[in-house]
């Protein structure tokens, strides 16, 4: 009783020191920038006082009918709604007046003091009069009562187990390592598959199934050499569609808040692979976000304190020569820093309390995505990436807060999608970037297009394609061109060709046969073909032992001078040939980087490139990269043996696991 009087009245206290500061710097602003005419202090608190009572009685009604303008002004719709209330108040007292963008620029002015107050008192915005007549008007529009127990997923976006066994000590996640202590949590640890990043991790954890996405972005020559970018808004949804079978985590009665895909949910928001879909803007869970006038105002003062701290990150690491450390982060990261380290980890946290408040959806996944931001720039233990922690231990805090008063009872599951290792990158460790090692070991002529950057620099990314993409597309309309006069001609000769055809078709069938025996075309079929010759003991021995012949592999010739001479050796009597031709002048290669792994594409044939046609095409480059010190393998596809893994001069035959020298995967 006596510690609830005490907390009572140093709330109390609070009030009244936030209530005379708000109206001291509101009526010292206005009167110096103008805006709006207040004649006097008295009348700047009774402005105050008025608007905060309009807001208190009127503001869970108005923002409920106007929530759809509300979220597509992206929250500053809530200022224009003020500002008409602020006019209706102003024609009440005599000597104020306020006009034109004024009725915005001072109900933003007023949002921003309350808001820093707010912070700097440390009041709990959770406990606010409004939020807690949302949670009654939220409980009564979700009345039904829920014995089944609900599940909360809060991902962790490119948090390791080493990092947060460091945070745990350090004491920068109370909250998560309270509930580990408790017992009501247990930490376990995952390894993620190849490869190791938000698109494929996720797509496994929401969809079981990540099949075909090999990286964070790759090329798709099926699909006319299209750049496949997994945080694209487009890109994502397409990913969506292919892996998704429509059961995922989230399909019973679920909700995605934030996440790379949906996990199949009907109700999303923020989600990017249902970006284009409106039906996220009628989602009720954007009500508890903006049940609070100022909302926007506090994430708006909170954006510019982490911007300020990412340019006091750069500053310390320049000072301190920090080690090893990105040159480039640019301008527009500030903006995307704090987009997610602030403005996506409030909107849902404040989404979640909503959803956990009405107590409508059986499972809920979400996604923290800025320590992952801020890792990947400044480091995966810098002190801004454990401040980053922090916050998002604070946001469980409060979600922990909001199940204690939820109509059903929700279990709160913690993950990570993916690690991250600190390092130097391939530049600064060996002096050459992966793209001018390739290009180092191609013809001069080949014009090579590259992405060896952070996943996140979509503005960059775009710009740096942009050359190859616009090449791409030019491509494509003379292969239509081509493919629509090639039609017309073939359907005007059709009659003739069909005449021709039927009277030679005995003849050719005829000489079919004398072909295959006489000659092998290895460019034709070769797999078919090979299996035919390995069908004799005596060959199939022959290329089993090239197998341990590294040297054979480990070789600069072209591959079909190499298998001629296997011809020539077991007196085969057959030539191999490499048909495809390629005019280097007008050849395109594109490499690509994702995490620790790296992505060449030769973009001018129509299918992947096998090892065979590498080796023909390109000979040396596979033998240049695997025996780059700063490349752990090289895998690619043989006609011949599978896949094919090399490092330095040892082999892998991936399928039938066979090794020959170091075991290196080991």
């Amino acid at each position: 009783m006596t510690s609830t009087l005490s907390e009572d009245i140093k709330e109390l206290i609070k009030f009244i020191i936030y209530l005379i500061l708000e109206v001291s710097i509101f009526f010292a602003i206005t009167q110096t920038l103008g805006g709006i005419t207040i004649p006097n202090f008295r009348t700047a608190f009774l402005i105050i006082i008025l608007l905060s009572l309009v807001n208190a009685v009127l503001w869970p009604i108005v923002s409920y009918f106007s929530l759809r303008f509300i979220v597509l002004t992206i929250g500053f719709g809530t200022f224009l709604i003020d500002g008409i209330l602020l006019y209706i108040i102003s024609l009440f007292i005599p000597g104020v007046y306020i006009s034109g963008i004024s009725l915005f620029s001072i109900p933003l002015l007023i949002a921003l003091i309350s808001s820093l107050l707010s912070i700097i008192l440390n009041i709990d915005d959770d406990t606010s009069y409004y939020h807690n007549i949302l949670e009654k008007e939220m409980k009564m529009i979700y009345s039904k009562e829920i014995d089944m127990d609900g599940f909360i997923f809060l991902e962790i976006d490119g948090l390791s187990h080493s990092t947060l066994m460091k945070a745990l000590e350090n004491g920068d996640m109370p909250t998560l390592s309270k509930w580990i202590e408790d017992g009501s949590h247990k930490l376990a640890k995952w390894e993620t598959d190849l490869s190791s990043q938000t698109s494929s991790s996720q797509a496994g954890i929401l969809h079981g199934n990540n099949s075909n996405i090999p990286a964070f972005r790759w090329i798709e020559k099926e699909n006319d050499n299209r750049v496949i970018s997994s945080n694209g808004r487009d890109n994502s949804e397409l990913i969506e569609k292919r892996i998704s079978n429509g059961k995922g985590l989230l399909s019973n009665n679920g909700a995605s808040r934030s996440n790379l895909f949906s996990g199949d949910a009907d109700d999303h928001i923020l989600t990017f692979s249902k970006f284009t879909q409106l039906s996220s803007i009628n989602s009720s869970s954007w009500y508890y976000l903006y049940s609070k006038p100022y909302v926007i105002a506090r994430i708006l003062i909170l954006f510019i304190f982490d911007m300020i701290m990412e340019l006091g990150s750069r500053i310390r690491h320049l000072f301190k020569n920090i080690q090893p450390r990105l040159k480039w982060r640019g301008l527009p990261y500030y903006v995307a820093r704090a987009g997610t380290n602030v403005a996506m980890r409030e909107a849902t946290t404040f989404t979640i309390i909503g959803d956990i408040v009405a107590g409508q959806y059986n499972v809920i996944y979400a996604t923290y995505m800025g320590y992952d931001e801020i890792a990947h720039h400044s480091g995966v233990e810098d002190y801004d990436s454990f401040y980053a922690l922090r916050q998002i231990d604070k946001q469980f805090k409060r979600l922990e807060k909001a199940t204690m008063k939820a109509k059903r009872n929700y279990r709160i599951i913690v993950l990570s999608d993916h690690g991250q290792s600190k390092g130097t990158t391939f530049k600064q460790k060996y002096e050459i970037s992966l793209n001018d090692l390739v290009e180092g070991l191609l013809p001069d002529e080949i014009t090579i297009h590259s992405i060896l950057h952070s996943n996140d620099d979509h503005f960059r990314e775009k710009y740096s394609l942009k050359p190859y993409v616009e090449d791409n597309l030019e491509k494509v309309d003379r292969r239509i061109e081509r493919s629509i006069d090639n039609t017309r001609e073939r359907i005007d000769n059709t009659k003739e060709k069909l005449d021709s055809r039927i009277d030679n078709t005995k003849e050719r069938i005829d000489n079919t046969r004398e072909r295959i025996d006489s000659r092998l075309d290895f460019e034709i079929n070769p797999r078919e073909r090979f299996n035919e010759i390995k069908s004799n003991s005596a060959t199939y021995e022959y290329f089993e032992r090239l197998k341990k012949d590294r040297t054979f592999f480990n070789n600069d010739e072209p591959f079909t001078k190499r298998l001629n001479n296997v011809s020539k050796d077991l007196n085969l009597n057959i030539r191999f040939s490499n048909k495809t031709t390629v005019s280097r002048e007008t050849a395109q290669a594109i490499v690509l980087a994702s995490g620790n792994l790296g992505l060449i594409y030769f973009t001018d044939w129509s299918n992947r490139m096998t090892y065979e046609q590498i080796e023909d095409a390109f000979p040396g480059l596979l033998n240049g990269l695997a025996h780059h010190e700063g490349i752990g393998f090289v895998m690619v596809k043989s006609e011949i043996y599978d896949t094919i893994v090399f490092s330095d001069d040892d082999v892998l035959y991936l399928d039938s696991e066979e090794y020959y020298g170091n075991h290196f995967l080991e």
